[in-house]
């Protein structure tokens, strides 16, 4: 028996002073910064993670994390120990999970943060696929907040995210479910290049500032749009366009199929080059190997193929 200790890379003798249960809260509190975040996905009191967040200070030797503002941030033997701790959660959650079978039945929920207007075309087709497998799911759509993606993500708070394609990091992954380009809606009888970038435009966007999506393509043409207003929501230009003999809306074909067109409204290719839209989930690669997110990736998957 001595010798195998001796051989090992690990001292078997040492476990007894470890605590294990106490590592999932720091890795939560890590990615969280937040205690109280942390306790609510563990499951537990915040004066319970607050109270094992102590003991592990005691075990490790050190603060971990320092309150700053309304944020506990990682100190550097924090944040020099998170990937070790991190992996070594992932491989003996891999092991424990190998011999456990998986049945869609053991799924009680599905919980997605989506963009107010993508919800429509996702959301309900999403509900009435998995109605039709007998599953008894609580379904929950959220507000996406892009800020908070990736942490949202990471602690698990979400299942997946439906978003335009965009880049959250290395540890996020990306499925494109639906194809889009965008149209132009407008009371105008005829549209060519030239009317459309001499007429008012209707931008719509949830950011308070920056560039739209379609100024972005226009301008590495060197192309500009003049923009009447902003608004949040494209049923909102839409009745604005109404009141505009002029102006136009430009925006994606998909999301226009699930509003109200008045019928004093034309729609039109847009008379300049911009890419189609892709849209899709995103997920979080450590659950790229997850029984049940392989399952609900292969569903949703499906319903958009």
């Amino acid at each position: 028996m001595n010798s195998i200790h001796n051989d090992a890379d690990i001292d078997l003798a040492n476990f007894y002073r470890i605590d294990i249960n106490l590592y999932p809260l720091f890795i939560a509190i890590f990615e969280l910064k937040s205690i109280s975040k942390a306790a609510h996905i563990l499951s537990i009191t915040q004066s319970a993670a607050s109270h094992a967040l102590q003991r592990l200070r005691q075990q490790l030797q050190d603060d971990l994390f320092i309150r700053t503002g309304n944020q506990m941030l990682p100190t550097p033997f924090a944040e020099q120990s998170y990937p070790a701790i991190k992996n070594a959660l992932q491989a003996i959650q891999s092991i424990s999970l190998q011999k456990h079978s998986f049945e869609p039945s053991m799924i009680k929920t599905l919980k997605i943060a989506v963009h107010d207007e993508i919800e429509p075309i996702i959301f309900p087709r999403i509900f009435q696929h998995f109605q039709q497998l007998n599953l008894d799911i609580q379904f929950t759509s959220i507000k996406l907040d892009r800020k908070t993606v990736v942490a949202d993500l990471a602690a698990q708070q979400i299942d997946f995210v439906m978003d335009l394609e965009q880049h959250f990091g290395d540890k996020i992954q990306f499925q494109v479910l639906v194809h889009d380009r965008f149209v132009a809606c407008t009371q105008q009888k005829q549209l060519n290049e030239m009317s459309y970038f001499s007429s008012p435009h209707i931008g719509v966007s949830s950011r308070r500032t920056g560039l739209l999506l379609e100024d972005m393509y226009l301008q590495r043409q060197q192309l500009n749009r003049n923009i009447l207003l902003r608004c949040q929501h494209y049923s909102t230009a839409l009745q604005i366009l109404e009141q505009n003999a002029q102006a136009i809306l430009t925006l994606p074909e998909t999301i226009l199929s699930h509003l109200q067109v008045a019928p004093s409204l034309n729609i039109f290719s847009v008379p300049a080059e911009l890419p189609f839209m892709k849209m899709g989930m995103f997920w979080h690669k450590d659950l790229d190997r997850n029984l049940r997110h392989i399952f609900l990736r292969k569903q949703i998957k499906e319903i958009f193929a």
